[in-house]
């Protein structure tokens, strides 16, 4: 968030906020929720094939759950979110897991769709990003980035050849068992898409969850006069520079993908012809409202799950 606001006079910035229309917020907010909800019931036919049945509220509830966490330890997420489907739905934690890796891979590929999208669209854009982000790692510290590099491989070996050499010894241990177990059902719930059933179905979902987000932050532009004027292949460069933003391992993202925005917006303007320097405020105060905006539906989401997934943990109970 330094970062986002150096060199920025954050009043300029507020200003932005009072003239902001905030209908299309609240119609963002909308398809934000749409996207909470397709993910629910898209998590439930990846769960199908191994043979669990769970129900879509509570499919719900736990992501809205791992959200939530989210915003606590960056990535603690997807783990408080299998956890909170083992307490209502006993479906076993490293399944699950397996099943959002899976998720994740499924979005990444989404994720590169969106970029070519850009690519073709808004190279350009893309360009002048790029020489912003490498112009701005310059700028910072280099040196034992590449000492840091090589100690990561070089431990990465190591622990590769200690376990190689001392893997029978490990078998006796029940600790190994319990690990390699859990592997074996992360790797289960990978395999689940190529038992699934109803891949249509699935398509289809991946397809509502990205139409969501891309909607998401589109439809926010018009919130402000200064990109009010931007048009669907804007919203595409926008939604893979905050996306790249998210991708950071921030708490919520908080920061990084105000940063993204600042440089892309910054980018977007100069590929325009427009003075960049406003396209680093307009794209501050398009982060602030946007990223806002996924906060409240993160906290309040989570905030509701608690209780109803305490609630379905204690109808579990009952039975």
């Amino acid at each position: 968030m330094w970062f986002a606001l150096k060199g920025m006079e954050f009043n300029k910035i507020a200003g932005y906020f009072a003239k902001a229309n905030y209908f299309w917020v609240f119609v963002a907010a909308i398809f934000g929720l749409l996207a909470y909800w397709f993910r629910a019931v898209r998590w439930n036919l990846l769960l199908e094939p191994m043979g669990y049945k769970i129900s879509n509220s509570n499919s719900l509830w736990a992501i809205s759950f791992g959200y939530l966490m989210n915003l606590t330890i960056p990535r603690s997420g997807e783990l408080a979110r299998s956890t909170a489907l083992y307490g209502v739905e006993k479906v076993p934690v490293e399944k699950s897991f397996g099943t959002i890796i899976l998720e994740r891979v499924v979005d990444l590929f989404c994720m590169m769709m969106f970029l070519g999208l850009t690519l073709l669209f808004k190279y350009d854009a893309i360009l002048a990003f790029y020489r912003y982000v490498t112009d701005e790692k310059s700028k910072g510290p280099q040196e034992g980035q590449s000492f840091i590099l090589y100690w990561i491989i070089g431990i990465t070996v190591l622990l590769a050849v200690i376990f190689f050499a001392l893997r029978k010894k490990l078998q006796e241990f029940t600790l190994y068992q319990k690990v390699i177990d859990f592997g074996k059902g992360i790797l289960h719930g990978l395999t689940s898409i190529f038992k699934m059933k109803e891949k249509g179905k699935f398509i289809l979902l991946t397809f509502g969850i990205w139409m969501s987000y891309y909607l998401a932050a589109y439809l926010i532009c018009f919130a402000l006069p200064e990109t009010a004027d931007l048009t669907f292949a804007d919203g595409f460069f926008i939604i893979v520079v905050g996306t790249l933003g998210m991708m950071v391992p921030a708490s919520g993202g908080i920061g990084a993908f105000h940063f993204a925005l600042k440089l892309g917006m910054m980018a977007l303007f100069l590929s325009m012809g427009k003075n960049p320097e406003e396209g680093g405020e307009v794209g501050l105060s398009y982060a602030f409202i946007s990223h806002t905006m996924q906060l409240v539906l993160m906290i309040v989401m989570g905030i509701i799950s608690i209780p109803m997934l305490a609630k379905a943990r204690n109808a579990v109970k009952s039975k």
